[in-house]
């Protein structure tokens, strides 16, 4: 495979091009030192290319086992072509990341192909550890930690960061014939989840079970600010960021009466500055919690998934990456914008679209 690069990407080329991708993922990621962020980008970007080829690919159960086919090359050490698996099969060997996690990952976005039902909060929790959780701990293991309590908490703070999401696309999910509200608690209110989903409107009782799933993701919040303090020190404020930023979305749904059905809460870039300022003067304050609380059941199998990882004595590299890897994650990620701008434009993504392209 060359190496070689027509065009001079740098890493500030990379994350201009970020910047098209996530806004909360790019405010958050400008904190991560960059031995840390450049491996963060390449997960992140992985986990778009491979949502995108299950959910908008014709056959989802044949995007699921392609994807598959291509992690089995990449923990064999010979990744296929496609630029985003290059990437990934460097962060896997580089960090020893345990299959468990990917296929947990891919296991979620099959969820989401499939139209799912979730009955109760234990399995909207279920959802969320694969689809987040998982991304949380791949992310400790990248910091370098790698002992249960962080990994527990990491998984939860992704956890928490899905069930903001849930409740902030009530509305635009329900258009797309998707319900991750717990049936039970729907059926509580009075409102019949099948019914609903036909004509979703915003309700009094809706906006109790909205208020409901933003109380769960706070409470995971408050345990995920003494997992942060168990971070590297020059890690813990991007992770904070995210967190204030995330919870921010939660504060600001409430403060439009829950109503996720009819708008798109947004946290402001003036508000998202000052929460990295605030996590960034709090991130030295953070203490570890002396008796931590049981991890919460969905993610107990990812944590324990990761106990390989978590007997190795190596140690991680502190240098920056080499300039081939920023390209590589470049190209990657232009890709990526590539793909995010023909979703915004109702752009079909061909299953093959990705595999076809080519590094160098």
């Amino acid at each position: 495979m060359s190496t070689d690069t027509s065009q001079p990407y740098d890493l500030a080329a990379c994350v201009a091009l970020m910047r098209g991708g996530s806004k909360s993922f790019f405010a958050a990621s400008r904190l991560l030192p960059q031995r840390v962020r450049t491996a963060s980008v390449a997960l992140y970007a992985f986990c778009r290319v491979a949502d995108d080829l299950v959910d908008n690919g014709d056959d989802p159960q044949r995007s699921l086992e392609l994807l598959k086919q291509r992690l089995d090359l990449v923990y064999e050490g010979r990744p296929s072509p496609a630029l985003e698996d290059q990437a990934l099969a460097i962060v896997v060997g580089q960090y020893q990341l345990p299959r468990l996690l990917l296929d947990a990952l891919l296991e979620g976005f099959y969820w989401d192909a499939q139209g799912r039902a979730y009955p109760t909060m234990s399995s909207v929790h279920d959802y969320a550890a694969r689809v987040a959780g998982a991304v949380g701990a791949m992310m400790c293991l990248v910091m370098g930690v790698k002992y249960p309590v962080a990994l527990a908490r990491a998984c939860e703070l992704g956890v928490a960061m899905q069930l903001t999401n849930i409740a902030r696309d009530v509305g635009e999910d329900a258009r797309n014939g998707r319900l991750y509200l717990p049936h039970d608690w729907l059926r509580e209110e009075g409102i019949d989840p099948i019914s609903w989903l036909q004509r979703p409107v915003h309700t009094p009782a809706l906006q109790r079970v909205v208020q409901r799933v933003l109380d769960e993701a706070d409470m995971l919040y408050q345990r995920a600010s003494a997992g942060i303090a168990e971070l590297p020190k020059d890690c813990r404020a991007a992770i904070l960021a995210a967190r204030l930023i995330y919870a921010e979305i939660g504060h600001q749904l409430r403060r439009l009466g829950c109503n996720s059905v009819d708008q798109r809460t947004v946290v402001s870039t003036t508000m998202k500055l000052a929460l990295i300022g605030q996590a960034q003067l709090l991130s030295s304050w953070l203490k570890k919690d002396l008796h931590p609380p049981e991890a919460l059941s969905a993610i107990a199998y990812l944590v324990r998934g990761c106990e390989p990882a978590a007997g190795s004595a190596d140690t991680l590299p502190l240098h920056q990456p080499s300039k081939t890897v920023s390209e590589r994650v470049v190209w990657m990620l232009a890709l990526f914008e590539r793909l995010e701008n023909d979703r915004r434009q109702g752009v079909e993504l061909s299953p093959n679209s990705l595999s076809e392209q080519r590094w160098g």
